[in-house]
């Protein structure tokens, strides 16, 4: 049995990081989200974790103060600030939480930072944005680099790339590094699916099966700005429709046993793709559900990370006796 560290998690979303965390072995002190339908669906699925409610559950609230001398600060920051469809406005992005985020990093002195976040991140357009990111984290005491991972190197069904960000005391840094991936080839959508396409009887299930033979485009969780669930735009759909299936939309059932055409997928096929576990319930009806997985960071890549993270914070350091 591992002995916990602990951490601390900023826009914990409906838990994909921090279920990552914890299979590697972090106790959650307090998890701080604003989104109520979030915050719901962490209580549901732990009623032990010390989700932050009122005016502190915003991060431009919250003391971190009480946590200071956590092993490890994690967060997904939103990505509209550094996404394509949320223009690239970086630190003039009224969205930008890293100034924040910094804030509560000098509060809690962690060990460790891990933040995830999109892969417009890297774009060279905000290469002066990292340069400073970088300094100011190395004034608090920390070296940082960052990685894009693909989530199908970790086993997870789908593409999704995002970009980690680590920051670790400079004196634990050199026993750092990242993660490689799982070496496992992850299932098709076809593979992930089929029990859950079928459950209903549908006669069409398994040849719907072998056409889904490929893993899933990024799954898009759309904002509260624009409308109700679907599969991201029209380039996504259409990839979507060489699997078999309907991106313009999400549906509370499967295909019922005489359905014909290309089925739509559930909020618990998307979370399933998503790497989230089959029990984890979500919290809200099925627009807010879908929202919550679609933005979700895949546990087994957060799993990954955060054990490379423990590996280097427990590491002892070997000092060379001289006779």
């Amino acid at each position: 049995m591992m002995n916990n560290l602990t951490s601390v998690e900023l826009c914990a979303g409906a838990g994909g990081q921090a279920l990552g965390l914890e299979k590697a072995g972090f106790q959650h002190e307090a998890l701080v989200e604003i989104d109520n339908h979030c915050r719901n669906t962490l209580s549901l699925n732990r009623p032990a974790w010390n989700v932050i409610q009122g005016e502190q559950a915003d991060l431009s609230f919250f003391d971190g103060a009480p946590y200071r001398g956590i092993d490890l600060l994690a967060g997904g920051l939103p990505c509209p600030p550094f996404s394509v469809a949320g223009k690239q406005l970086g630190h003039a992005d009224e969205r930008n939480l890293f100034p924040d985020a910094l804030r509560v990093i000098d509060q809690t002195r962690p060990q460790a930072v891990m933040i995830e976040n999109v892969r417009g991140f890297l774009d060279a357009v905000f290469a002066d944005y990292r340069t400073q990111l970088k300094r100011q984290l190395s004034k608090l005491g920390y070296f940082t680099d960052w990685h894009l991972f693909n989530a199908s190197d970790f086993g997870v069904p789908q593409l999704r790339p995002r970009v980690v960000i680590v920051a670790i005391r400079k004196d634990k840094a050199d026993g750092f590094s990242w993660p490689t991936g799982s070496g496992v080839t992850p299932p098709t959508v076809g593979e992930t699916l089929y029990d859950l396409m079928a459950e209903r009887g549908w006669r069409g299930a398994a040849k719907w099966r072998e056409q889904a033979d490929e893993i899933a485009p990024t799954v898009v969780g759309g904002s509260k700005k624009h409308g109700g669930p679907d599969l991201g735009p029209t380039r996504a759909k259409r990839a979507w429709a060489t699997l078999g299936v309907d991106g313009m939309g999400i549906v509370d059932q499967a295909p019922e046993r005489d359905f014909v055409g290309m089925p739509r997928l559930t909020v618990r096929m998307v979370a399933r793709l998503q790497g989230f576990p089959d029990d984890w319930a979500f919290s809200g009806r099925k627009t807010p559900a879908y929202r919550q997985v679609g933005n979700a960071f895949p546990a087994p890549v957060a799993e990954a990370v955060a054990y490379k993270l423990r590996e280097a914070l427990t590491a002892r350091t070997s000092v060379q006796v001289v006779a």
